[in-house]
């Protein structure tokens, strides 16, 4: 099933239409973005897109695509694929190593990414993003797929001037400037991917493709992401987890490549979709 935020409505998307979800329940389930990644409720969405007219799937303009959660908190994890480690020269973690990204930084798809004046060391990292569907502690990787409403695309815009700045390197801010953390266009449950330990991503700016990566090459896979983040706090609805992005940001390229006013970033999960984000001055 694919779901989406369409002009701030949930809706359930087929193809190149979509499907009201508040008025396909005839009021029973409340427009708010959070039923969405309502595990809960997934079942129910499933039947009302079964039972619905072809008249009630409307089609839809992508651009009014919105962010397809608004979560408590958001966690990224950094150096999660071999590769990004290996260029970054440094050691194949032994545990996960996680930041926070603030919720107000999270945006949609097609939303602009503002770097702010006088900002020259701004950075792209393509990701897929796990969307959390139920409150959840202590999970066990082989329980963690089943706390999991869907996947989509992200990106973890990062502030490299700020994050190195001395004497203490640090994560968490330079991550989470307002717009930079666009997700979506889509919330794909698990239920459409072959397997969901196996995702493609990639990323592009302008028209290079700068990154490109599986899941299946994760240091730490979703599950064991889940269990060990979940032994520390306590999971709820429309959490994010950002798993990681491929070698190729901008900070190991040779030239190095940020992200200024007028370039596009585009970011794409195979079974997604693709997220279009233009990068403007602030």
């Amino acid at each position: 099933m694919k779901l989406a935020n369409l002009a701030g409505r949930p809706v359930v998307v087929r193809e190149d239409r979509a499907l009201d979800i508040a008025t396909a329940s005839k009021g029973a389930i409340e427009p708010r973005l959070d039923v969405l990644s309502d595990l809960s409720l997934h079942d129910e969405l499933r039947t009302l897109a079964e039972r619905a007219a072809e008249a009630d799937w409307q089609v839809f303009e992508p651009r009014d695509l919105g962010r397809v959660s608004r979560p408590y908190k958001a966690i990224g994890v950094a150096l999660n694929y071999r590769e990004h480690a290996e260029e970054s020269n440094l050691p194949i973690p032994d545990e996960p190593s996680v930041f926070a990204k603030f919720a107000t930084s999270v945006i949609g798809p097609y939303d602009s990414v503002v770097v702010p004046a006088g900002y020259d060391k701004v950075d792209f990292e393509a990701e897929v993003v796990v969307v959390i569907g139920r409150t959840g502690k202590d999970i066990s990787e082989a329980d963690a797929w089943s706390y999991v409403a869907g996947v989509t695309a992200g990106q973890d815009i990062s502030d490299r001037k700020e994050q190195w700045r001395k004497p203490i390197n640090q994560f968490t801010l330079p991550k989470s400037y307002d717009t930079f953390s666009p997700i979506g266009p889509f919330l794909v449950t698990l239920d459409e991917f072959d397997d969901p330990d196996d995702i493609e991503v990639a990323g592009w700016v302008d028209d290079l493709e700068v990154q490109r990566g599986r899941t299946s090459d994760l240091i730490f896979s979703v599950p064991q992401l889940i269990a060990w983040l979940s032994k520390r706090v306590t999971f709820e609805p429309g959490d994010l987890i950002f798993t990681g992005t491929p070698a190729g940001c901008g900070v190991r390229r040779t030239p190095r490549l940020y992200l200024d006013e007028g370039k596009v970033l585009r970011t794409e999960v195979t079974g997604v979709g693709t997220m279009v984000n233009p990068v403007i001055a602030g």
